[in-house]
């Protein structure tokens, strides 16, 4: 039923014409047109118009114009055999450009719609949301999160900076929090933190670098939290490559809380330790921690050490964070103040042990101190380097202590595949 409606709408019926005088059995019409239907005889109609059509040729014309009545007489035998046309199947079908249109314009948005669902990229990796907030892994004790490596994130040897792969572990452990559900209305503080002005700050943290990813590369970050003696809470992180799976970097570092109000450190009341508890896991990201003493003052008199020094370090207001203090990341690009050129430009950082001491605020002014030591310890002969570093405020209370070890460019080291959680 639906059909003929719609058939209907494209293909209106002509009227039933009238039946046709039937001859005897067997007998054709008198006359057939061209098409095959019989031929009407002519009526005095057509007489009439033949008539009219000599008339109309025997009027004259005046000054080369036509005559009134020969123009009115035209447009009437117009009409009127326009109007005598039968009206057959063919010329009542619809305009098949229109609907040709229509059909064409629907293929072609399904064609695109097709193309794009099935668009595949020349590289896997390219399909991992970048912007996403990670999700919980490994029974809730783990959050995963990925990264592609910007543009604006490489430096000049045409790979990530170390700055970007803890700006990395930072946001990751943030938002695990978040994720967690335990984000309070501080930077990383729980609801029961919050209540008490309480946040966290890093004491000590290590990383170990064995490769650094390139622009377009992708990495996934795990992390994961874990008791620190009686008053403390240790995090780990392991970041892999998305593509190979190769242990891109390792670290570890250790939490305290310190009293916004105050600016001093506090112990971890049971309410949070209620908190946290539920999600610690026992695994250590570094298996061999670097547990040596740093220096106190870069006092060495060894022929192979060399003490450089960068003073009138300032903290702008964008290296605050919204704990008004200067972000524990942008320590390290002040160490690496110091470091010689030399160093920087034939060497990759491979390790670090940082020591925080004290926090510094917008108005403070600090100096870098690096002290660098020659160390031929490679099997090839390669020279390798480890330096130390302190940062401390100009009037001398120091701020970070710090150890680096440096391999040269080009180095290729042990990959290790990362475990699969």
């Amino acid at each position: 039923m639906a059909g003929s409606i719609a058939a209907s709408a494209f293909f209106p019926g002509p009227p039933a014409p009238p039946a046709a005088p039937k001859n005897t059995l067997g007998e054709r019409p008198d006359s057939l047109d061209v098409r095959g239907i019989a031929a009407k005889p002519a009526s005095s109609s057509s007489a009439v118009r033949a008539g009219r059509t000599r008339a109309h040729a025997a009027v004259p014309k005046v000054n080369g114009g036509k005559s009134a009545l020969a123009d009115g007489e035209h447009e009437a035998t117009v009409s009127s055999s326009s109007a005598a046309a039968p009206r057959t199947f063919y010329n009542q079908l619809p305009d098949w450009s229109m609907l040709l249109a229509a059909i064409t314009t629907i293929f072609l948005a399904a064609e695109k719609q097709w193309t794009l669902i099935d668009w595949k990229p020349k590289r896997p990796d390219m399909l991992v949301d970048t912007f996403s907030f990670g999700r919980i892994i490994h029974d809730g004790f783990m959050f995963r999160q990925s990264f592609s490596i910007r543009s604006y994130e490489i430096g000049a040897d045409r790979t990530a900076s170390i700055e970007t792969l803890m700006n990395h572990l930072q946001e990751t452990a943030l938002n695990h929090v978040k994720g967690a559900g335990l984000l309070g209305d501080g930077f990383g503080s729980t609801p029961e933190m919050s209540k008490r002005n309480l946040f966290w700050v890093v004491s000590q943290m290590q990383a170990i670098v064995e490769r650094y990813p390139c622009w377009g590369d992708t990495v996934e970050v795990n992390t994961w939290v874990g008791p620190h003696g009686k008053n403390g809470m240790r995090r780990d992180w392991h970041i892999r490559d998305s593509l190979t799976g190769h242990t891109v970097m390792k670290a570890t570092s250790k939490w305290v809380m310190m009293n916004k109000l105050t600016r001093k450190l506090a112990r971890i009341p049971d309410e949070v330790r209620t908190e946290i508890e539920p999600y610690f896991f026992e695994h250590a990201a570094i298996e061999d921690e670097d547990n040596r003493k740093l220096p106190k003052l870069p006092e060495h008199e060894r022929a192979t050490s060399a003490k450089y020094v960068r003073t009138g370090l300032t903290p702008r207001w964008a290296d605050l964070d919204i704990n008004q203090h200067v972000n524990n990341v942008k320590y390290i690009g002040w160490i690496l103040e110091s470091a010689p050129m030399s160093i920087l430009e034939n060497h990759e950082l491979a390790g670090m042990v940082l020591d925080y001491k004290r926090e510094c605020g917008r108005d403070n002014v600090l100096e870098s101190h690096t002290t660098v030591y020659t160390d031929c310890t490679n099997e090839s002969g390669e020279t390798t380097l480890h330096c130390e570093h302190l940062l401390r405020l100009e009037s001398g209370p120091i701020i970070v202590k710090a150890r680096t070890t440096w391999k040269p460019k080009g180095t290729k080291c042990q990959e290790t595949l990362a475990l699969s959680w």
